[in-house]
């Protein structure tokens, strides 16, 4: 886990915010015990997770895949290939819906805006220690047109049934 205390809390506030602008439907699913503190949510997300990402053509129409997704700092982050259908999309159009789900234990579902992670970002060098510590290698050598992204979210619910 990467998280500040600070970034926890402000987990936590997008958890609860995002909950109390939710559906009633929802509301009735997400609560008690199945609405996941990010105290709690954040061990489930160590590491790499299969993390199902929409993204949305130029038609307007939704479009899913998968990615792997490492949770660092409060943030999905990803990657993929230059020449992908996401990337593509992502480039004119960066609202994405993403999902990790284990089974009925664990939902941790997304909305938001991604952004590039480029040399500017200061959490880069950090992020691609991470992603080559897992993978053994740099992950932007893996093609020629690698790019990273992470998932600014405006809306997240976690659910453990």
């Amino acid at each position: 886990m990467y998280e500040t205390r600070e970034e926890i809390d402000r987990l936590q506030e997008l958890l609860d915010g995002s909950r109390r602008k939710s559906t009633s439907h929802l509301q009735e699913i997400i609560a008690g015990e199945h609405a996941l503190s990010a105290e709690a949510l954040l061990p489930h997300l160590d590491g790499m997770r299969v993390v199902s990402l929409a993204t949305v053509t130029a038609k307007g129409e939704p479009r899913i895949s998968a990615v792997d997704g490492h949770f660092i700092h409060g943030f999905w982050t990803f990657g993929t290939d230059g020449r992908s259908a996401k990337s593509r999309h992502l480039a004119v159009r960066p609202a994405v819906s993403a999902a990790y789900i284990d089974g009925e234990r664990i939902g941790f579902f997304t909305h938001g805006t991604v952004v590039p992670l480029d040399e500017a970002n200061p959490l880069l060098p950090e992020i691609i220690e991470h992603w080559t510590r897992h993978y053994g290698t740099d992950p932007r050598t893996w093609g020629e047109d690698i790019r990273m992204y992470r998932i600014d979210a405006h809306w997240s619910v976690a659910y453990a049934g």
